[in-house]
This record gives C-alpha cells, sequence and structure tokens, in this order.
C-alpha cells in the first residue's frame, strides 16, 4: 500500500497515532507510587509460593507467637527450609519475630493479616 492509500484511510490529525498521548506518570522510581508498587509486587511474590501462604496463614491464626520449632513441626519440610520461607516472609513485612533465647517467635504482621484478608477476597 503507499502512503497515498493510507492517507486516504487514515485522516491525516491521527496518521501518527495518537492525538494526545498521555503523560507518563509513575516512572519516576522514588514515586511514592511506585514505592507502592514494588512493595506490592515484593509481597504477591512471597505469597506466590503455597508454603509461605500456608505459613502466613497458620502465624496469623495464633494469639501467640508461634516458636520456629512448633512451625517446623506442622510442615514436612526441615528447619533450614522453613528458616528460609521465614526470611522471605519478613523481608515482605508479612511476619515479625523476636529471638527469645536460643529460640526465634513468629507472628503474622497487620500488613500480613491484611493481605491475608485481601487473598481470601479474591478466591
Amino acid at each position: 500500500m503507499s502512503d497515498t492509500t493510507l492517507s486516504a484511510i487514515i485522516p491525516a490529525d491521527t496518521a501518527g497515532g495518537c492525538r494526545d498521548p498521555a503523560p507518563a506518570v509513575g516512572l519516576d522510581e522514588g514515586a511514592p507510587e511506585e514505592r507502592r508498587a514494588v512493595s506490592l509486587a515484593e509481597r504477591l511474590k512471597a505469597l506466590a509460593d503455597p508454603t509461605r501462604l500456608r505459613m502466613l496463614d497458620l502465624l496469623a491464626r495464633q494469639r501467640e507467637p508461634l516458636c520456629v520449632c512448633e512451625i517446623t513441626a506442622r510442615f514436612p519440610l526441615r528447619q533450614p527450609t522453613i528458616s528460609h520461607h521465614i526470611r522471605l516472609l519478613r523481608e515482605a513485612g508479612l511476619v515479625a519475630g523476636e529471638k527469645r533465647g536460643v529460640w526465634s517467635y513468629y507472628w503474622a504482621t497487620d500488613a500480613g493479616q491484611r493481605c491475608l484478608v485481601a487473598l481470601a477476597a479474591l478466591g
């Protein structure tokens, strides 16, 4: 097709594409929207694993923090693997913990509990 044929099909004022392209928003990595999107993506990645999702649910249902040994006893995984999953949940801000002597105790954060409520609403 020649250019003259195209100009007959597409009006001259729209031949180059959109008339008024929307301004780019949220592309600044320091912008609050971008930081929020990155934070949400990190949480979603942490929750994308069924084991981590089950761990978060377990911790959210407890009245008191659980010792890592109690968490390990409820999963068919070894303690180093459990610790790896907990670390990823902590980095995402979904779980918090504290050391008591030689043991670590964990609980679901408010953000973790809100994520579970949001996920429950999805399905």
